[in-house]
């Protein structure tokens, strides 16, 4: 791929702390490898310097905190502040930097008018949608869903939409959602997100072979929230040792989020607390070594319309680190994994989880055979071929502006 001669800086907008955003560094580190100048602006922690540097990318952290855990009226609030810090904080960098190119991150969706000063200044701005916002806030919030909420929701997303230039999301199926509300094919990609095959290298940590201490270890690394049914892992450790009291089982559940707390409670209740522990989260960097010190990566997701529609990258980070996967049985699981591959079970049915790890523990054969499919599987869909779509997106854009000349 040519470079261009010249490249104006690109602005992200995400209203996440960017170090534990992976799809979001992703994204940064690559334009930096091609050549460009990124700035970042984010959330900022108690504490935090307000600027800094990872990896080449700028990042600028803004004082707004998540919370996660919260209801409605404070994450509405939270966003509306992020929103307006944002917007100032473009334009006044726009100033001096001259960007040629903002991209923003939902959600939420209508973060996109934080790029309104750029935007009338003919800066072209691309919006990645993460989620499907309307679908989020039903499953996130069941008791503020109604019909008024939900036509609202989707108002904000037309509009959003129709404020950027061009569209990025991240799997076929919510491709074809926002294809069906009436978004040209033209104007939308596909980003999967997944994982940079040079980080989760099996090779760069020792190997640990199946049950090589006699203990079958199950690993989870991501949000410890009620979309993942995480009481489902615990049920089925409990099932285990209920059924097979010879076999050892562990568990390190690693993540940060609203649910901990009660999930705690569960394994105390069911006698397995001593097995399932809670490590807290771990920055990304060290994500493919908690890996690879187990025998089992879990993706276990509730099914509903948002997650029907989501692709754990859980599942995928896994296979790349030469696990096996046991994940729910997903439309888009089935849809992006053969037979053979990952191995699922029923959402909701923790006896049916722990009948599917039980198989990998009896059958070697299956379960290695499935490693090396799911392993072949994620080098086709790795960030290294995504990335190159990303980049062609950016510069398209940039160049069709007139900024990037």
């Amino acid at each position: 791929m040519s470079a261009p001669k010249r490249r104006r800086p690109v602005c992200m907008i995400v209203h996440a702390y960017y170090e534990e955003d992976a799809r979001v560094r992703r994204e940064a580190e690559a334009l930096v490898a091609a050549g460009w100048s990124v700035d970042v602006i984010g959330l900022r922690r108690p504490g935090e310097p307000p600027t800094a540097v990872i990896e080449g990318v700028n990042l600028r952290r803004l004082p707004v905190r998540r919370h996660q855990g919260a209801g409605l009226p404070v994450y509405l609030t939270e966003y509306g502040a992020f929103l307006t810090r944002a917007l100032w904080a473009a334009t006044r960098a726009h100033r001096h930097r001259r960007y040629g190119l903002v991209e923003v991150h939902s959600l939420p969706d209508y973060l996109v008018f934080a790029a309104l000063p750029l935007k009338m200044a003919g800066v072209p701005v691309l919006l990645d949608l993460h989620e499907a916002m309307p679908e989020f806030f039903r499953s996130r919030f069941p008791g503020a869903s109604n019909p008024l909420s939900y036509r609202l929701l989707r108002l904000q997303e037309k509009l959003s939409i129709g404020f950027a230039d061009e569209l990025l999301t991240v799997n076929e199926p919510l491709a074809e959602r926002l294809r069906g509300v009436g978004v040209r094919p033209e104007r939308l990609t596909v980003i999967l997100n997944s994982p940079d095959l040079k980080l989760f290298d099996p090779a760069s940590h020792p190997r640990r072979a199946f049950m090589a201490d006699g203990t079958l270890r199950i690993v989870y690394a991501g949000a410890i929230t009620p979309t993942y049914e995480l009481d489902a892992v615990i049920r089925a450790v409990a099932t285990m040792r209920r059924v097979r009291p010879d076999l050892s089982v562990k568990a390190d559940l690693y993540g940060r989020g609203d649910a901990t707390e009660s999930l705690e409670s569960l394994a105390t209740e069911l006698g397995v607390a001593d097995v399932v522990k809670f490590p807290g989260r771990i920055p990304i960097e060290d994500v493919p070594a908690a890996i690879a010190a187990g025998d089992v990566g879990v993706a276990p997701t509730r099914l509903d319309p948002f997650t029907a529609m989501s692709l754990s990258t859980k599942i995928l980070e896994y296979a790349a680190m030469g696990k096996s996967v046991v994940a729910s049985r997903l439309p888009t699981v089935e849809r992006y994994f053969a037979a053979g591959t990952v191995t699922t079970y029923e959402p909701g049915d923790d006896e049916a989880l722990a009948g599917a790890i039980l198989k990998l523990v009896d059958d070697p054969g299956d379960r290695e055979a499935r490693i090396r499919r799911t392993r072949t599987r994620v080098e086709e869909l790795g960030w290294e071929h995504q990335s190159k779509s990303y980049i062609e997106v950016v510069e398209r854009l940039a160049a069709g502006s007139g900024w990037d000349r």
